[in-house]
């Protein structure tokens, strides 16, 4: 019924009372009212249909309401992200109806504001994101608890009766629920459901941010138990079905510190001139059986977060760290895509089989571009130094390629914050991203493009890494503020391929504002996620990809690898299966993007909070940076280890007026421009590690 209904709505020119809609569906039994009834009251809650004052119904498509998410400034008013619109509807404090910061909201479009931006107001919450909210405890004279909330964008006043502050004391960290509202009052009555730590304790800082973004931390008892009873090295009985790689000469490349190792290479020159490149990764699968506490755990999960200072892992250490850990000189379960590949790039042919494999070595990137870039050998590498030379030579060869097809490097630097024991931060730096880290990310793509194409040409259910074709309005925007700055840069918008974004961004290569204008360019990208559906990667200018690589911290990946044991090494293709899949893959491809959403929130967010920690032991001191944002509010400043701080207007020494078409700042008296781009001397002037906000005073143009 719920089909016919939103079927028949759509088809209506206009809006229609119950007994018309009767009439359309042709439903005159009483039971078939009653359900009628109850299904428009589910879609009416579902904010698909409305139901206006006069008790007609309409698709909300066809209204003047809109379904969206609320985003809401410090100061109390807000904006309600709505999909179909181009611009956000600002919604005033008067008007905010009870919303908070990342609420599902319906709000009603009521006029334009001066500024071409639409102005409404919230009728209904439809969903609040967070039943749990995260902040200090402190008492009053009466033991009543009053809750500071971390996000200082959730307007709430919440109140705990000392029976449900569960022993908390004043400077308590807590996990907080709303249990009802006194009154009408704006003010809640809570239970604290968790104690975090104190606020003082070391990591309680990177742990409430944890909690915030509902990542687990520890692993359940049943998930302990099963992990327990697991072997922990490769038995005699695990190695059926498997070809035994033991012999080859296969090493892993990875980070200094890493130590949850999934994927491993090998590489050969052929007879005929082509190169045999193994890819072999860990077969967690195999160990974490589909439907058991783990498995459950794992998809729950959704990803591995990597923090400053610590890893919360998607499987327990013992798994991650252990025996689906690709170590060196130990037996590993794999599965291995080997590939022919030619001098121009091309796949020849390929394997993908279950394997069982002996790493030689645990490299890391440190040395190996010591190899790659300055023909320096370190101690324990002799041996595979013609290896690693021939992979160089064929990962060039493969980013040409790639590169020739519509590849697009936005060259984006990343920040590590590096810190001491008690996870202070001591220094801010660049990640280095040499030779061997390419060279890793150009073999574990075309291994993801491998395994994706092979079942994609199956026609069976699987699971995609899409990322789709940026708005044409987004790159249009783009490229106007490119030509006000006075560059002229040309494009083919309207056949929007990866070429076009790759050309414009070779046009702006030798720009000195080139950093600044990548990343603006980045963010006119659509964010890339898992789908069941296949619609290729526009930035790898894939036209079929999925994450076959690491299965060990992303659960995707996992249930590639599951699907493979299913399809290709089991031979399980009946109806039943497909149906199955066709089902599940929906709810985890949507799942794993929303819990991949969180990690990189939650990291960004940490990230944010040390960098402004790290400057609060530096306040007074000068800085050189680029601006990269210019606003009516002032403009950020972002230093060359990518700490960005603001530079507010209401402290600037003159009145500075705004272009923002240009995005420049011009002092009235002074006549000084400030552009994005230019480079700057900077003094910090404040810092707030609990605000994640970070004041730049200007000193001088460079």
């Amino acid at each position: 019924m719920r089909d016919n209904i939103i079927n028949v709505l759509k088809n209506c020119d206009k809006a229609v009372d119950i007994y018309e809609l009767q009439d359309l569906l042709d439903i005159h039994d009483a039971e078939e009212v009653k359900q009628l009834l109850e299904e428009l009251r589910v879609l009416e809650d579902e904010a698909i249909v409305y139901c206006s004052n006069k008790n007609k119904y309409m698709m909300l498509e066809n209204s003047h309401l809109r379904k969206g998410v609320m985003r809401v400034n410090k100061k109390g008013f807000g904006f309600v992200e709505v999909d179909d619109l181009e611009d956000d509807v600002y919604i005033a404090v008067d008007n905010m109806n009870g919303a908070i910061h990342d609420d599902i909201v319906l709000v009603e479009i009521t006029s334009k504001m001066n500024l071409d931006r639409l102005e409404g107001r919230i009728l209904k919450i439809l969903k609040r994101k967070n039943d749990h909210y995260i902040g200090l405890i402190n008492f009053d004279q009466k033991g009543v608890g009053h809750i500071t909330l971390d996000d200082s964008k959730i307007k709430l006043d919440i109140e705990i009766p000392k029976d449900n502050s569960l022993n908390a004391v004043d400077g308590h960290k807590v996990v907080v629920e709303l249990t009802k509202k006194i009154n009408n009052s704006g003010r809640y009555e809570g239970k604290v459901v968790d104690i975090i730590g104190h606020v003082n304790d070391p990591g309680i800082d990177i742990l409430s941010i944890i909690y915030k973004y509902s990542i687990n931390v520890d692993f359940p008892e049943e998930v302990k138990k099963e992990v327990a009873e697991m072997p922990m090295e490769v038995l005699k009985s695990d190695l059926g079905g498997r070809k035994d790689l033991r012999n080859e000469v296969i090493f892993t490349i990875d980070g200094d510190d890493t130590k949850d190792i999934d994927d491993a290479i090998s590489i050969k020159k052929l007879k005929n001139g082509n190169y045999e490149l193994g890819v072999h990764i860990a077969d967690v699968s195999y160990y974490v059986r589909e439907g058991s506490p783990l498995d459950v755990e794992a998809m729950e999960r959704g990803t591995s977060v990597y923090l400053v200072d610590r890893v919360i892992p998607m499987l327990p250490h013992e798994l991650s760290n252990g025996i689906c850990s690709l170590n060196p000189n130990v037996d590993r379960l794999a599965v291995s895509c080997v590939m022919e590949i030619d001098s121009n790039g091309k796949q020849i042919s390929y394997e993908i089989f279950p394997s069982v494999i002996r790493s030689r070595k645990q490299m890391t990137y440190k040395n190996v571009n010591m190899i790659l870039e300055k023909d320096t050998i370190p101690e324990g590498y002799e041996e595979f130094v013609d290896d690693l030379k021939l992979m160089n030579e064929l990962a060039k060869i493969l980013r040409k390629m790639k590169e020739n097809r519509g590849y697009i490097d936005f060259n984006v630097d990343e920040a590590k914050i590096l810190v001491d024991e008690k996870c202070v931060p001591l220094e801010v730096v660049l990640r280095d991203r040499g030779d061997g880290e390419k060279l890793i990310e150009d073999f574990m793509i075309a291994a993801n493009e491998c395994v994706a194409t092979h079942i994609y040409f199956m026609n069976l259910p699987f699971i995609y890494r899409i990322h789709e074709t940026p708005k044409e309005e987004k790159i249009r925007s783009f490229l106007g503020f490119v030509s006000n700055l006075g560059y002229h840069v040309t494009g083919n918008v309207s056949d929007l391929k990866p070429t076009s974004i790759q050309r414009i961004l070779r046009q702006l290569e030798d720009k000195p504002e080139f950093k600044i204008l990548s990343s603006l360019m980045l963010r006119c990208m659509q964010k890339a996620v898992y789908s069941p559906e296949n619609l290729g990667h526009y930035g790898l200018a894939s036209s079929c990809y999925t994450h076959f690589t690491s299965p060990i911290r992303r659960y995707p990946d996992t249930t590639v690898h599951r699907l493979l044991h299913t399809y290709l090494f089991d031979q399980k293709i009946d109806m039943q299966t497909i149906r199955k899949w066709e089902e599940k893959l929906v709810y985890v491809a949507e799942h794993s993007s929303e819990r991949e959403r969180a990690s990189v929130d939650c990291e960004r967010e940490v990230d944010d909070m040390k960098m402004a920690e790290y400057m609060e032991h530096h306040i007074g001191e000068e800085f050189e940076g680029t601006i990269s944002s210019v606003t009516s509010f002032g403009m950020f400043v972002e230093l060359d280890n990518l700490i960005e701080g603001l530079v507010p207007i209401k402290d600037m020494k003159d009145f500075f007026h705004f272009d923002e078409e240009r995005m420049t700042l011009t002092g009235e008296r002074s006549h000084v421009k400030y552009s994005i781009g230019e480079r700057v001397i900077v003094k910090v002037v404040r810092a707030s590690k609990d605000e994640r906000t970070i004041d730049f005073e200007i000193i001088r143009k460079v």
